[in-house]
């Protein structure tokens, strides 16, 4: 795929800016440190993987979980990652996820070779060495491979492909935050942009697919706003795309409508999703430490959000836990975000999924836990090898995830700092086959 996964590794997402920066108006409470408990930690046998037992569908409440496995061909919550080609096939997931990001192509549309005329922030992608993703790979194929291929590979191994379109930020040349919204206006960056998108599109095709739209950008729209409304933030939709999108409002809720229905048209069997982010609101929910904080109303208001950006026309959303493993965050910061495992401590687990719940019960859509550290209690809290908890608290705790309205765990690195699954010293693989050996979790457990 020449090189493309490590370069993303490199480029891929930074730490959310609530994570990296004092801003005036968060309460000092969402940096306050967390009990930590390493009573699930690798070492001791693996739980049995299926605690809880499942709602039968049209028992007076729609089971959105089971129907949506059911879309997919499966019938127990997803287990998946991001990792190497080898990896994937050591343990049964169902899932692997990609990153395409870092830069797009400069023409207005797509380039139709990756060898004559096309570039990338002025650098040509002969030999794939250009940051528009559509070049990674051997040159003389048709661009699109890097996508393709990954598809391929996937479905070889029974799996589904999920793909994380995060090319917004990298490709604006702003500043995170703030700043990388202005771009959006810009109707020659959007056109550029949402070209990408369709010719993205278009390499998934009539495959089965998971997509996942911009992590982050949703939440900065929400963030940024005096009124955290989708309509304040101005987006050059009209211009950037009158073919797919030109009866779309020129602002964040007419793009989010113009990228979800260009799924529609492009990748008709592709799964959609937003991201869903528990920091949109000014408030850190996932480390709240206030027993009498109203989590599931905090919630509601990244729904409502999310709903006026068109989510009520996606298939799913998604939510993470962290972008980086918990022992980084100590390390490197001096804040610990860490989950209590006993849940008697706030932050801890039953409040991420109260506030997870909160959002599928108002999108009335299931979500997918994304991104998931891979961190576990044995390592060493060295680069590539940090503790952290989740691995081994969702794996042997389904029940939970399901109970809430969740489909799927997926498991990769925010960053190449991070753990990896090939670095974690086979944890997580120990993990999953316990989980696929006690046969699943069922959707839409009873709480």
């Amino acid at each position: 795929m020449g090189g493309g996964r490590s370069r993303v590794l490199d480029i891929m997402r930074t730490p959310a800016l609530f994570r990296r920066k004092c801003w005036p108006f968060l309460a000092a409470s969402l940096l306050a440190v967390a009990g930590c408990s390493d009573s699930s930690g690798p070492g001791e046998e693996p739980g049995p993987g299926t605690d809880g037992p499942g709602v039968t569908p049209g028992d007076g409440s729609e089971c959105l979980g089971a129907k949506f496995l059911t879309s997919l061909g499966k019938s127990t919550v997803l287990v998946g990652a991001q990792m190497e080609e080898e990896t994937s096939g050591k343990a049964p997931f169902d899932v692997r996820y990609l990153y395409v990001a870092a830069g797009l192509f400069d023409s207005k549309d797509a380039c139709q070779s990756c060898t004559s005329g096309c570039t990338s922030d002025g650098k040509s992608c002969v030999g794939g060495s250009c940051n528009w993703w559509g070049c990674w790979q051997y040159d003389q194929d048709p661009p699109g491979a890097y996508v393709r291929d990954f598809i391929k590979a996937t479905q070889a191994k029974g799996q589904l492909p999920f793909i994380t379109y995060y090319e917004a930020f990298q490709a604006s040349g702003y500043t995170e935050g703030e700043e990388q919204l202005k771009a959006l206006n810009d109707s020659a960056f959007l056109g550029r942009y949402l070209a990408d998108w369709r010719f993205l599109l278009k390499q998934v095709g009539q495959e089965k697919a998971l997509l996942q739209i911009e992590p982050d950008m949703w939440a900065y729209l929400q963030f940024f706003p005096k009124d955290g409304k989708a309509q304040s933030t101005p987006v050059a939709v009209k211009a950037a795309n009158p073919t797919d999108c030109g009866s779309q409002e020129n602002n964040a809720a007419g793009l989010g409508r113009c990228m979800i229905s260009m799924v529609r048209k492009y990748a008709p069997n592709a799964k959609v999703g937003l991201h869903a982010s528990a920091w949109a609101t000014k408030t850190d929910v996932s480390g709240n430490t206030d027993p009498s904080f109203d989590v599931a109303g905090e919630a509601n208001k990244v729904a409502d959000f999310l709903l006026s950006v068109g989510a009520s026309d996606t298939d799913f959303v998604t939510v993470e836990a962290s972008d980086r493993d918990a022992g980084w965050y100590q390390q490197t910061t001096g804040n610990a975000v860490w989950w209590d495992p006993e849940n008697r401590k706030l932050p801890h687990f039953h409040q991420a999924f109260t506030w997870a719940k909160a959002v599928s019960t108002r999108l009335n859509k299931p979500h997918i836990w994304w991104q998931l550290p891979v961190g576990n209690m044995s390592l060493p809290n060295i680069k590539e090898q940090w503790r952290d908890n989740r691995v081994d608290y969702f794996l042997t705790h389904p029940g939970e995830v399901a109970a809430a309205g969740g489909v799927g765990m997926l498991f990769g690195a925010g960053n190449y700092e991070q753990t990896t699954p090939e670095s974690d010293g086979g944890n997580l693989l120990k993990r999953v086959k316990a989980y696929k050996d006690a046969g699943g979790q069922a959707a839409c457990v009873k709480n």
